[in-house]
C-alpha cells in the first residue's frame, strides 16, 4: 500500500506564511525598539528585564521541538502510555535545579555557564565543556530541522527542501536582528501553536469516539494503559525507577547546568524571579507532555484495528501524528496547514533556542580569548555585538546545512537524541563536582568527565537489542496484509550494559564522572602532597554546607582587626571574589 498524501490547499499555506510573517515580525519589532540590540546586555540576556511569562514559556520550548511532538504520540502508540511518569520527575527535580544549580550561575552573571568551570578549576575544563555542548547543539539542532521536514514530505507533499530551508531561515532570521527578547517573545507564539497542533489531534478523536472515556477503553484493551510498573530491573525500558531516576537526571542536565536554559534565567531582573520561572515552567511542560501523551492514545483508537505502518500506509512511527491529521483533517480547509505550523513552530523555538546560545558560547569561550591572546586587549564592546549576530547568523545556515546532510547519516536521528543525554549526564557530573566539594581539582576532573561520555556513548551504542512494541493489529484493513511474524529475540546474546535501559545512559555517565574525578582528584593531591586551602575558594562556587562553612572563613578572614592595611583588605576581597586559587595547577 502507498504512503498515503495530502496536498495542502491555499488556506494552508496562507495559515503556514502567516505563521513565519508573525515569527520574522516580531524579530523586526526587537531590532528597531528599545536599545535595538546594541548591547551584549540587550542582545544576549534581554536587558535582563523580561517578564515571568514569556521566560517560562521559552524554557519549555526550547527543548520541547518537532521530534519531541512526533516522538512522544508515537511511543505511547506503540509502548503504551508508562512514559508520562516522567513528569513526576520533572517536580521532584525542579527544587534541585532552582535552589541548589541556579543561585550559583545568577551570583556569576556570566554570558557563558562554562565560565563557572574556568574559575572553579581551569580553562582546559571550560574548553571541553564548551567544545562538548557545541557538538551536542549543533547535531541535535540539524536533525530537528530533518525529522519534521521528512515526516511532512511523505505524508503533506511539503518539499523536504522547502521545509528546511523556510524554518531555518525564518528563525535564523529573526534570532539573529533581534536577540534574545525576539526568541523568546516568538517561543511564546510558537508554544501556544504547539499546544494548538496537539489538542487539534485530541479533539478531533474525541469527536470521532464520542468521549475521552472511549478511547480509554480502546487503549486499555490495546494493552496501552499500564502504569503500574515498579520493576527496579535496570533493563525494564520503563519503569518507574527508570522514568524517575533517568527522567530527573535528564532533566536536572538541561534545567541545571545547560548554557541554553542558564543564559535564559539571566534575562530576568534577580534570583527569585528566574526562580518562579522555573517552577511556571513545571505544569507549562507537564500540560504539553502529557497532552503529547494522549495524543498517542488518540491516535490509536483510530487505527488499533488497520496499523497504518504494518499496512504500508506510512513507513515510519514517527509519520503517525501527521498521518493522522491527513486523514482526519485533511479535507477540512485550513487544519492541516495550522497542524503543520505547530509542527513548524516547535522546530523554529528550538533552533532559534540554540543559535542565540551558540553565538554566545563561541563569543565567550572562543573568541574573545582568543582575541585577547593575540591583541593583548580586550574585544571592544560596539565590535563584538555585531559579531556575535553575524556569528548566529552562521550557526542558522550551519544547521541548515547539518539537516541536508542528515539523511545520508543513516540511523542518525534515533543517535541524536541519545547523544543529547549520554553528554548531558557527564557535564551535570562535572559542574556537580565542583559545586558539591572543594577536593576535586581540574585534571581529575576532566579526566572524569571522558570517562563518563566514553562509558554513557558505549552503552547508547553498543549491540543493543531491539525494543519490545506492544501488539498491532490490521484485520480491520480494507485491503489483506500480510501478517509480519516477529522472532523472539535472544537476550543473552547482549553484554548486560546494553541492555540497561536508554534512560540510565546520563545517570552512568553521571555517575562515572563523579565517582573518577573525585577519586582521581584525590590521587593527584596525595601524590605531590597538595591539600585543599579553602580559604582560596570563593564561597559562590559552592552550595550545601561547603559554601556555608566558606562564607563564614570569608566573614572571619574579612576581620579588618586581621588587617594590618587597606591593600590586605583589597587584596582578600579581590581573592575570595575572583576564586584565585594557587592549587589549581594541581
Amino acid at each position: 500500500m502507498a504512503v498515503t498524501q495530502h496536498v495542502l490547499g491555499a488556506v494552508d499555506y496562507v495559515v503556514l506564511v502567516l505563521v513565519m510573517l508573525v515569527s520574522s515580525a516580531i524579530g523586526v519589532y526587537y531590532r528597531f525598539t528599545g536599545g535595538k540590540q546594541k548591547t551584549m546586555k540587550e542582545y544576549l540576556h534581554a536587558d535582563k528585564n523580561m517578564p515571568i511569562g514569556p521566560v517560562a514559556f521559552s524554557l519549555m520550548a526550547s527543548f520541547m521541538s518537532a521530534i519531541t511532538l512526533l516522538g512522544v504520540s508515537s511511543e505511547n502508540y506503540t509502548y503504551g502510555i508508562q512514559f508520562i511518569v516522567i513528569n513526576i520527575s520533572y517536580g521532584l527535580f525542579t527544587p534541585l535545579a532552582a535552589y541548589l544549580y541556579l543561585p550559583v550561575f545568577f551570583h556569576l552573571q556570566a554570558t557563558s555557564a562554562y565560565e563557572y568551570l574556568e574559575k572553579r578549576f581551569g580553562k582546559t575544563s571550560r574548553l571541553a565543556a564548551s567544545l562538548a555542548y557545541t557538538l551536542q547543539m549543533t547535531l541535535y539542532n540539524g536533525i530537528v530541522l530533518y525529522a519534521p521536514a521528512l515526516a511532512l514530505e511523505a505524508l503533506t507533499g511539503i518539499s523536504r527542501m522547502a521545509a528546511i530551508l523556510s524554518v531555518g531561515l525564518v528563525c535564523t532570521f529573526y534570532s539573529t536582528i533581534g536577540g534574545m527578547k525576539a526568541v523568546l517573545m516568538t517561543d511564546v507564539f510558537q508554544s501556544l501553536l504547539m499546544f494548538v497542533a496537539v489538542f487539534s489531534v485530541i479533539i478531533f478523536a474525541v469527536i470521532d469516539k464520542g468521549s475521552v472515556a472511549e478511547i480509554w477503553r480502546i487503549a486499555a484493551e490495546g494493552n496501552r494503559t499500564e502504569l503500574l510498573t515498579f520493576n527496579p530491573d535496570p533493563t525494564v525500558r520503563h519503569s518507574w525507577f527508570s522514568l524517575i531516576i533517568g527522567g530527573g537526571v535528564t532533566f536536572l542536565s538541561l534545567y541545571g547546568v545547560n548554557q541554553t536554559q542558564v543564559q535564559r534565567y539571566l534575562t530576568v531582573k534577580d534570583l527569585k524571579t528566574a526562580q518562579k520561572a522555573m517552577w511556571l515552567n513545571w505544569p507549562i511542560l507537564t500540560a504539553l507532555s502529557l497532552s503529547t501523551s494522549f495524543s498517542g492514545l488518540a491516535i490509536y483508537s483510530r487505527f488499533y484495528k488497520c496499523d497504518p505502518y504494518d499496512s504500508g500506509a506510512i513507513t515510519s512511527f514517527d509519520q503517525l501524528m501527521p498521518y493522522y491529521v491527513v486523514d482526519t483533517m485533511g479535507d477540512i480547509p485550513g487544519l492541516s496547514g495550522l497542524f503543520v505550523a505547530g509542527i513548524f513552530s516547535a522546530s523554529l523555538s528550538t533552533i532559534s533556542a540554540a543559535v542565540n546560545s551558540l553565538a554566545a558560547i563561541t563569543v565567550e569561550d572562543y573568541y574573545k580569548p582568543l582575541y585577547y591572546a593575540i591583541r593583548k586587549k580586550p574585544l571592544p564592546e560596539k565590535t563584538v555585538t555585531v559579531q556575535t549576530k553575524l556569528i548566529a547568523l552562521v550557526f542558522g545556515l550551519v544547521f541548515i546545512g547539518v539537516a541536508f546532510l542528515a539523511q545520508f547519516l543513516g540511523g542518525i536521528l534515533q543517535a541524536s537524541l541519545t547523544i543529547f543525554g549520554v553528554i548531558g549526564g557527564p557535564l551535570l557530573g562535572l559542574f556537580s563536582l565542583g559545586m558539591f566539594w572543594t577536593t576535586p581539582n581540574e585534571k581529575g576532573s576532566v579526566v572524569g568527565l571522558v570517562c563518563g561520555m566514553g562509558f554513557a556513548l558505549w552503552m547508547a551504542f553498543g549491540n543493543k537489542p531491539p525494543a519490545v512494541m506492544l501488539p498491532r493489529s490490521t484485520e480491520g484493513c480494507s485491503v489483506a496484509v500480510n501478517a509480519t511474524v516477529t522472532s523472539p529475540i535472544d537476550y543473552s546474546a547482549y553484554l548486560w550494559v546494553h541492555k540497561v535501559s536508554y534512560l540510565y545512559n546520563g545517570v552512568f555517565g553521571l555517575l562515572i564522572t563523579v565517582v573518577i574525578g573525585y577519586l582521581l582528584s584525590l590521587v593527584v593531591r596525595l601524590r605531590w602532597g597538595k591539600k585543599v586551602d579553602e580559604e582560596d575558594y570563593d564561597p559562590h562556587l559552592f552550595i550545601g554546607p561547603v559554601a556555608r562553612r566558606l562564607k563564614r572563613r570569608m566573614n572571619g578572614e574579612l576581620n579588618l582587626t586581621n588587617l594590618t592595611s587597606l591593600t590586605d583588605l583589597s587584596t582578600s576581597t579581590d581573592n575570595l571574589r575572583n576564586g584565585t586559587k594557587s592549587n589549581r595547577k594541581y
